[in-house]
């Protein structure tokens, strides 16, 4: 029997939203969620245009509406989301293709530059694995930094071989819907950009 892995992209991907966004509306209501994005929006348009890095603009907007948050409430709130927002935002797709390639013996690996504290649950239960971006925490509180690199473009690939022995598998999938997945896609054998949409 051959050898399988597949390795996922989760937000917009699997999701019809990002879900860094959805979880803060979820965790500070709408009206501070749209204040925050307004208050961060130069370090955002600065990040479109290039000018800073995917990491520097994250950690400024998890400062901003995270930092010195006690990590186990934090925890507590992803784990709400995961259950009570989380299915909502699922392509359906997605699932029958994830459950497919099961099916079929693959392992299945999500790779996210979402935090992995709301992704934890969720790929628990679908008995997946995961890769993602680690948050900083530092007396029991959050930081509002990343700990280490931000899972995203060129990271996702360190992830990925630092992880696993690619060459002990015939068959490598890939999915992805942004550039920032193309790195990961030239790992596979069998590559789908933007195959739920």
């Amino acid at each position: 029997m051959k050898k399988r892995i597949a390795f996922f992209d989760f937000d917009g991907t699997i999701t019809t939203h990002d879900t860094m966004l959805e979880f803060i509306k979820f965790y500070k209501g709408k009206f501070r969620y749209g204040v925050g994005l307004a208050v961060n929006a130069f370090f955002i348009a600065a990040w479109k245009a290039g000018i800073i890095s995917n990491q520097a603009a994250k950690e400024k907007v998890l400062s901003y509406f995270f930092k010195n948050t006690p990590a186990e409430v934090f925890q507590t709130r992803c784990d709400e989301f995961a259950d009570a927002v989380l299915p909502h935002l699922i392509r359906a797709k997605a699932i029958q293709e994830i459950e497919r390639l099961k099916n079929a013996g693959a392992e299945v690996v999500i790779v996210s530059a979402s935090a992995e504290n709301w992704l934890t649950n969720w790929c628990a239960g679908m008995e997946l694995q995961l890769l993602a971006t680690k948050l900083a925490v530092k007396n029991g509180v959050l930081t509002g930094k990343i700990n280490g690199l931000n899972c995203h473009g060129q990271e996702k690939v360190n992830r990925i071989r630092a992880t696993y022995d690619l060459s002990s598998y015939d068959e490598i999938y890939g999915y992805g819907d942004t550039k920032g997945d193309k790195p990961m896609l030239g790992l596979a054998t069998f590559s789908f950009y933007k195959p739920f949409r």
